[in-house]
């Protein structure tokens, strides 16, 4: 199936053409191909047939990366080969009220000042920018560089699986450019490591009691954002706000827990959390204040980063079971006691060194189980060890089944990286100011690389996003001609 050449819809807003033209086109491209984490099998078939359409070497490994590669121009073929990094797949989050379907659906991408976003669901700009970054450089008849290959990777945001099963011998550069950055100016030399980590409970059906209330409990609004990025903005965790109120409920009344769906993808900071519980039909009047209270706490709590949350409480007609009451109690208070947030910052940089996302809390009635998923993340592996211990602590003293996987590495600063030297230098000449070259506490897939490709000089750019991992994701336009025109520049000068 063809999904360039396409009638692209975007491209213009009263009267304006976007730049780089080429990139946003084939960014509007890539936003027509479904890319869902695991399911990217419409997107290699995309890639694959760009590259062979323009008659470039392209190969895809077993595992479903592809790689595209590009001669030298004329003049430039003694330079040394590069490598231009994205991932395929996107991060699918869309508000609850919002009908889409990420497996077959278009991104329904638009313009709003300065910044493009998409109507209810994540934009795609992780990776998407990148990947179009790439694939306009691969059709350029004007740009000057040395022997590129052009790698894509698939399923990076639910476990990096396509960077950690990539062969050794698929890459012949040792240089290598990440478009995997969210923060324009800024040059990223370093990344943090994770794994996730995930409770699972076995729970029995009991009967409902006679006298009891149902009510559905509801927090949504909030602003999330990735797990990793974000979670130094001093935003609130839906869970961890739902687990607080049914904790103290329980410690005043008989609550008991009869569904919970709450949060959303590992390395995302949970927007919505809902469950229903029973208490004494006596008590209906007091939760509902309590419920208020509780609103107008954590409303002047996060007054500042939490605008938009909302609290909605309703009756629901009793189930034919609820949760047996020793699980339901121990799950509750696992769930208040576990760390959630910032753990540790870095002790040289002011960059956060550990922490850990309570990720989402499933209860499947099929099987019995109340799943919790959770994420950690730290560029000292030991501080992450023991992050993902202090987890399990808690959740195997309620009595759950804890597995922490293996995770991935984090990236280590090259101090003797030629490849930075140049990137400084060619964004000095362009901008006439120093950029900001540090760590990122967020997963990039170069901690990979770095043990898969011994040697390999590493930096990671990107033009400048906000939400990621949320229908709030955004991407700033500007940016993103100043990161074209940076990179071009470190490509004619290596």
């Amino acid at each position: 199936m063809r999904y360039f050449n396409t009638n692209v819809q975007i491209i213009k807003k009263d009267m304006m053409e976007l730049k780089p033209a080429s990139v946003f086109e084939a960014f509007s491209e890539i936003n027509r191909v479904p890319r869902p984490s695991k399911k990217e099998d419409k997107m290699m078939e995309y890639l694959l047939e760009v590259g062979r359409t323009l008659g470039w070497e392209t190969v895809r490994d077993e595992i479903g990366n592809v790689v595209i590669r590009k001669p030298a121009t004329p003049g430039m073929e003694d330079k040394p080969v590069v490598v231009l990094q994205s991932h395929m797949d996107m991060v699918c989050e869309k508000n609850n009220d919002v009908e889409f379907d990420f497996e077959n659906d278009a991104i329904q991408a638009y313009v709003d000042g300065e910044w493009m976003k998409a109507k209810g669901t994540t934009l795609g700009a992780d990776d998407g920018i990148g990947c179009a970054m790439e694939i306009a450089i691969l059709r350029a008849n004007d740009i000057k560089h040395g022997p590129l290959e052009c790698v894509f990777t698939r399923d990076e945001e639910t476990g990096l699986t396509g960077a950690e099963a990539m062969p050794a011998d698929f890459l012949k550069g040792r240089m290598m450019v990440n478009l995997d950055n969210e923060e324009e100016g800024y040059i990223f030399v370093s990344c943090a490591g994770g794994c996730r980590t995930v409770a699972t409970f076995h729970y029995e059906d009991e009967p409902v009691e006679e006298g009891m209330f149902f009510v559905r409990l509801t927090i949504k609004g909030l602003t999330g954002g990735h797990s990793g990025d974000d979670i130094n903005k001093m935003r609130a965790n839906a869970n961890k706000l739902l687990a607080r109120f049914l904790y103290m409920q329980q410690a005043k009344t008989d609550l008991r827990l009869a569904d919970i769906q709450a949060g959303g993808l590992h390395n995302a900071i949970p927007r919505e959390a809902s469950c229903v519980v029973s208490v004494p039909y006596a008590y209906k009047e007091q939760i509902r204040i309590d419920w208020n209270i509780f609103q107008a706490n954590v409303e002047e709590e996060y007054s500042r980063t939490e605008k938009t949350m909302e609290f909605i409480l309703e009756s629901e007609e009793a189930p034919k079971s609820v949760v047996d009451k020793k699980t339901s109690r121990n799950l509750i208070l696992a769930l208040q006691a576990v760390d959630n947030g910032i753990f540790a910052m870095c002790q040289d940089i002011d960059l956060v060194e550990t922490s850990s996302n309570l990720a989402n809390i499933r209860k499947n009635a099929e099987d019995h189980t109340i799943v919790v998923n959770s994420s950690q993340r730290s560029s000292i592996l030991s501080a992450r060890h023991n992050m993902a211990a202090t987890f399990r602590a808690a959740f195997e003293l309620a009595g759950a089944e804890v597995v922490s996987g293996e995770g991935y590495p984090g990236w280590k600063m090259n101090p003797n990286s030629k490849l930075l030297v140049v990137a400084v230098d060619q964004y000095k000449k362009l901008y006439g100011k120093e950029p900001f070259v540090g760590g990122i506490h967020a997963g990039l897939e170069c901690g990979l690389f770095s043990e898969k490709f011994p040697g390999m000089d590493m930096v990671s750019l990107g033009p400048t996003m906000r939400g990621v991992h949320s229908p709030d994701e955004r991407m700033l336009i500007p940016s993103v001609q100043l990161v074209w025109d940076h990179l071009l520049a470190i490509l004619a000068n290596i």
